[in-house]
């Protein structure tokens, strides 16, 4: 660890902790497969773990990831600077390529089948393709999750051009429409890419909720989830 960044974690604990002891600090560069940093508090020692795709950040960046962690480790509030300054960085149309890219050659990705027990997810695709979209939307790689989760229903994953659909829908007491909506949501996300404005991230802006309203069973498929 070099000289200013010991500095770095020194000065951004005193700020939060004035009057504690100081810890051992160890920070490293760790080779995640997203851009993920943690921080962990061991018999007074403090580990940070960044990821390396952020080594060459600039150092008020590198400031504002140290201000995070250790906030959030001691329950003190985040500076909204400090917030603001990290989400433009990671945020960056070429930082999110880079990350893309280190998602695809790092990352693991289990595509199962398309083909579920009742549903075929890429029959419903085309159908939906055909409706919504006059069939011009390419289609990625379809899959049914591994298990039957119910915290997660559905993903757009772009680093590996898939989406999953959890197995819970895979079953006879599921009405087709839920399994369509579910789909539908994340082809809108497969149209309508995450938006940066300012330091917040624009998920469901204002033409994904547009268009997912064309749904015509949009409150019956919401309702039914509510269920699950």
């Amino acid at each position: 660890m070099t000289e200013s960044l010991d500095k770095l974690l020194r000065e951004t604990y005193r700020e939060l902790r004035p009057r504690a002891p100081l810890p051992e600090f160890q920070l490293q560069f760790y080779p995640f497969a997203n851009v993920n940093n943690t921080i962990r508090l061991r018999e007074d020692r403090l580990r940070l773990r960044i990821s390396d795709l952020l080594e060459d950040a600039p150092e008020p960046v590198l400031k504002a990831i140290i201000h995070i962690l250790m906030a959030k480790l001691y329950r003190k509030p985040i500076e909204p600077g400090h917030a603001m300054r990290y989400r433009r960085y990671v945020g960056a149309r070429d930082m999110v390529e880079r990350t893309q890219r280190i998602r695809q050659m790092r990352g693991r990705k289990r595509i199962a089948s398309a083909q579920g027990a009742v549903y075929d997810l890429e029959a419903i695709f085309d159908e939906l393709n055909l409706r919504y979209f006059f069939g011009l939307l390419a289609r990625p790689r379809l899959t049914w999750s591994s298990e039957r989760a119910r915290n997660i229903l559905g993903h757009w994953d772009p680093a590996h051009n898939a989406i999953v659909i959890s197995r819970i829908f895979d079953q006879p007491r599921v009405p087709r429409y839920a399994v369509q909506y579910i789909l539908y949501h994340e082809m809108l996300h497969l149209r309508h890419p995450v938006k940066l404005r300012g330091s917040r991230r624009c998920v469901h802006g204002k033409e994904f909720q547009a268009e997912e309203k064309l749904f015509p069973h949009l409150e019956e498929a919401k309702a039914f989830l509510k269920t699950l």
